[in-house]
């Protein structure tokens, strides 16, 4: 399962790392509790269609404790073992850190998408997630009680809509609200009792806090005292300011006309191909996965994901964009800094995107709502983003 290890290499990058798939089948997943309204959610019908007949609880579902203090997740660390409580104390003692979190994470199927999922304590985990995220009792409450939050991009691009029962390798689960968490490829949240009916590993994921302390240096420590094959990844770094407060871009820096030219014409190849969540192709696409194969036909190393693209050259104003830039924007309420889209600038005033689950790649006229900015791909930074 991906998650994003943020560095500095010039610009801010990322690193991907690999979570263990889950591969246990167990008995069916059963709705707990009566779900309560969210934000993004509306509350659960009270009127079954004819012949429809609600799973029975089979817990009681104790209250989600009122958020108490947010706590910013610095680096997130995944270990092929459960932590241990001496483990635990090791990562506790370093300089810096402030709070930990223990979660189970893998990659597990959710209606046909292998989606990278996170089983947590509502209660606690809550206070580790973007502020509207947090702030939501309902939401939280209704994880408890056996939903699955899902990020607003897989709900909204990738087609998994709100109050939707999808399968899952454990039965079916209830997509009861958009909530992305602000641990960059993670697209499901669900219980711990959930989890494990998911077949989740225990406790081998841990969320670091440790807002006064250099990241990078904290991610070291904890690789020396943890064991062979811990990967941590950073999240909202903390990292000296650069010695200089902007980078010089050589000409040579950028893409050649040639190189421009070959991206748009791969991407064009691809006009009226559909649009699936986390496809890159060559016969379907999301829109970060059009722009890595595109670019690649033009021997540019692009990286995964929106945010990644998102630090593979300079920001440029859109006034001054130019065929073959990239165009990102931020559609996400739940998380409202995330990098949520992107396209290719094509010229004219029109983009060519892969837009959401029902709809192809096309060419399109570019809309400012909510756009992030436009960035100049550099194929030197691009190609150190991981």
């Amino acid at each position: 399962m991906p998650f994003i290890v943020v560095a500095l290499v010039a610009v801010l990058t990322a690193d991907v790392l690999l979570l263990a798939r889950s591969g246990q089948d167990t008995g069916p997943v059963r709705a707990q509790a009566t779900l309560k309204q969210t934000p993004l959610a509306q509350r659960r019908p009270q009127q079954q269609q004819q012949g429809q007949q609600q799973p029975p609880p089979v817990a009681t579902v104790q209250p989600v404790e009122p958020l108490k203090k947010l706590h910013k997740p610095n680096l997130f660390v995944l270990t092929r073992k459960p932590f241990t409580n001496e483990l635990l104390r090791k990562v506790a003692k370093l300089r810096g850190v402030r709070a930990l979190e223990l979660a189970d994470a893998a990659s597990v199927m959710l209606d046909d998408k292998r989606v990278q999922t996170l089983a947590v304590n509502p209660s606690t985990f809550r206070s580790y997630t973007p502020k509207v995220t947090a702030s939501s009792d309902a939401l939280w409450q209704n994880v408890a009680a056996g939903d699955v939050a899902v990020s607003f991009v897989l709900g909204n691009d990738g087609g998994l809509a709100l109050h939707r029962r999808v399968a899952s390798p454990a039965g079916t689960l209830r997509i009861g609200a958009y909530a992305t968490t602000g641990f960059g490829a993670v697209d499901a949240v669900v219980s711990k009792n959930v989890g494990r009916t998911l077949g989740l590993p225990r406790d081998n994921a841990l969320i670091v806090s440790a807002p006064d302390t250099n990241s990078e240096t904290l991610r070291k420590a904890i690789l020396r005292r943890l064991p062979k094959g811990t990967q941590v990844a950073m999240v909202n770094p903390v990292l000296p300011q650069p010695q200089t407060p902007t980078r010089s871009w050589p000409s040579g820096s950028f893409m050649t006309g040639e190189q421009i030219t070959v991206a748009l014409k791969a991407a064009a190849s691809k006009l009226g191909r559909p649009y699936v969540w986390g496809a890159e192709g060559p016969d379907t696409f999301d829109c970060s996965g059009l722009v890595q194969w595109a670019f690649a036909q033009a021997g540019v190393r692009m990286p995964r994901v929106t945010h990644q693209q998102w630090v593979t050259g300079p920001q440029v104003p859109l006034s001054q964009a130019q065929p073959g830039d990239l165009i990102f924007w931020r559609l996400d309420p739940t998380n409202p800094d995330y990098i949520s889209h992107v396209a290719i600038y094509w010229g004219n005033g029109k983009m060519i995107q892969a837009p959401r689950t029902g709809d192809v790649v096309k060419i399109s006229p570019v809309h400012t709502r909510n756009l992030a900015g436009v960035v100049r791909v550099s194929p030197v930074a691009a190609a150190k983003v991981r």
